[in-house]
């Protein structure tokens, strides 16, 4: 017998640079950067995805073969910025160019061992700027008028407060019930992790 849970998603947005406010990030001797993906690679990019989103259910690009990651990646306007910390992955944020000058967060995370670093709120920041000055990178997509992202009650317990601090603004709000299905994990067999230090 299937059984099924409640999912409310929150849809928040900005509607002006000025509305994104910076984050404190980590000390600099935690060496932290944040590098930008510019070569299209769906091994990395699922990699970043099952890394971040396995213990919270992200589960929609895990049927992608890897000519639909390699279509996606290639589309103008898709970027993919890397947080890293001494040289690991520690997180990601991808953007996705959007008709009418919009700009999606399509995924935010870090991958659980980073997390309570103070990298979340600078990647945030950092990626909510390149979302706006994204047509300087790719000059045959307007203007960015808005950035929007959704998020929903199955993410991270500090991902709503972390979106509000950096400015973002709630415009919408829907309930559904969705299938229980477990947290797939990193790789299969690998279930849910827990953050360093918890």
């Amino acid at each position: 017998m299937s059984t099924s849970h409640t999912v409310t998603t929150y849809y928040l947005e900005q509607t002006s640079p000025a509305d994104l406010a910076p984050a404190e990030g980590p000390p600099a001797e935690q060496g932290v950067r944040i590098v930008r993906s510019e070569i299209p690679s769906p091994e990395f990019s699922r990699f970043l995805y099952t890394a971040v989103g396995g213990d919270i259910r992200w589960t929609d690009r895990l049927s992608w073969s890897y000519a639909q990651w390699a279509e996606y990646l290639g589309r103008p306007g898709v970027e993919t910025w890397v947080a890293y910390e001494r040289g690991t992955p520690a997180g990601f944020v991808e953007l996705d160019a959007q008709p009418e000058g919009a700009v999606e967060i399509a995924y935010f995370g870090l991958l659980p061992a980073f997390q309570g670093r103070r990298i979340g709120g600078e990647l945030l920041a950092y990626g909510t700027a390149r979302a706006w000055d994204l047509a300087e990178r790719w000059p045959q997509r307007p203007k960015t008028q808005r950035v929007w992202l959704h998020t929903c009650s199955d993410d991270g317990p500090h991902a709503m407060a972390n979106y509000r601090r950096r400015g973002f603004r709630l415009y919408d709000t829907t309930v559904t019930e969705e299938p229980e299905v477990p947290a797939p994990g990193p790789w299969p067999g690998a279930g849910p992790r827990t953050p360093a230090g918890t």
